[in-house]
């Protein structure tokens, strides 16, 4: 079966909403966010697989739909390169560590759905009823992974060329960041150091819900100082989840502490 190309920039005399409303739900999607982002697409098959999520075939047996997992396998590595190569360029005073702590920052699960949500990417993906009504296509490890997976179409479909000028666009304020020395230090060992310094304290970290299947885990944690929970965070395994959680609790402990003590600096 041939593979439907993305809409044409030139003005045509057809009109393309008739031919989208002819068009399988998948490709239909596709065909409307590719026009929206301007992407380098070439196959609409594959973009509309990347917007795919997995409850959808589930539920819609006869679309012929497949999920977006292995496109997000494929995605995931090319994100990292794309990242990886442009800090590399764009950051030639800073060493390994820094570097490997900048990439962290923009391929986590949070990283990752903020450059979904920047593109409003949610709104495109196709879901279950149920997944649909727990508003999963807001859950940060949901957008993740579906950002991931577009790159992983677009790669197969437009060239690496074409995939990593249009990544390079959308993550530009994250790799040209100037950041401070102390920015690099992970949100768990900031935590931890402002805890024990205020309080006495070491956080302890506790997960809450582990679900899905093995090779889509999603984690949620809530990290305590005492037996109070000072914040909860969400990823695609332990580590993001704790780092996540460690960041909404360096909020709530730093309000805490402005609050009894005045600013801190």
């Amino acid at each position: 079966m041939p593979r439907r190309s993305a809409p044409s920039a030139t003005p045509s005399n057809t009109s393309t909403s008739t031919l989208r409303s002819s068009e399988p739900a998948p490709a239909g999607q596709a065909a409307r966010l590719a026009e929206r982002l301007a992407l380098p697409v070439q196959d609409l098959d594959l973009l509309g697989q990347a917007l795919v999520h997995s409850s959808y075939p589930n539920e819609h047996p006869d679309a012929s739909a497949l999920s977006n997992e292995r496109l997000e396998f494929l995605g995931d590595a090319v994100i990292s390169l794309v990242v990886s190569d442009a800090l590399f360029a764009r950051h030639p005073d800073e060493d390994e560590g820094r570097l490997t702590q900048r990439r962290a920052a923009i391929v986590s699960t949070r990283g990752l759905a903020a450059l979904a949500r920047r593109i409003d990417l949610g709104s495109a993906l196709l879901l279950g009823a149920g997944a649909d009504r727990a508003n999963e296509r807001e859950r940060p490890s949901v957008l993740a992974a579906a950002f991931e997976s577009v790159i992983g179409a677009l790669f197969l479909g437009s060239g690496l060329e074409a995939t990593r000028d249009w990544l390079l666009g959308v993550a530009g304020p994250e790799l040209e960041a100037r950041r401070s020395a102390s920015s690099f230090v992970s949100p768990k060992s900031r935590l931890q150091e402002l805890a024990y310094a205020k309080t006495g304290l070491a956080p302890a970290y506790r997960v809450v819900r582990a679900e899905g299947p093995d090779h889509e885990k999603h984690y949620v944690v809530e990290v305590l100082l005492g037996d109070e929970v000072v914040g909860m965070g969400e990823g695609r395994n332990r580590r993001e989840a704790e780092t996540a959680a460690a960041a909404a609790g360096l909020v709530v402990l730093r309000h805490n502490i402005q609050a009894s003590h005045g600013a801190i600096r």
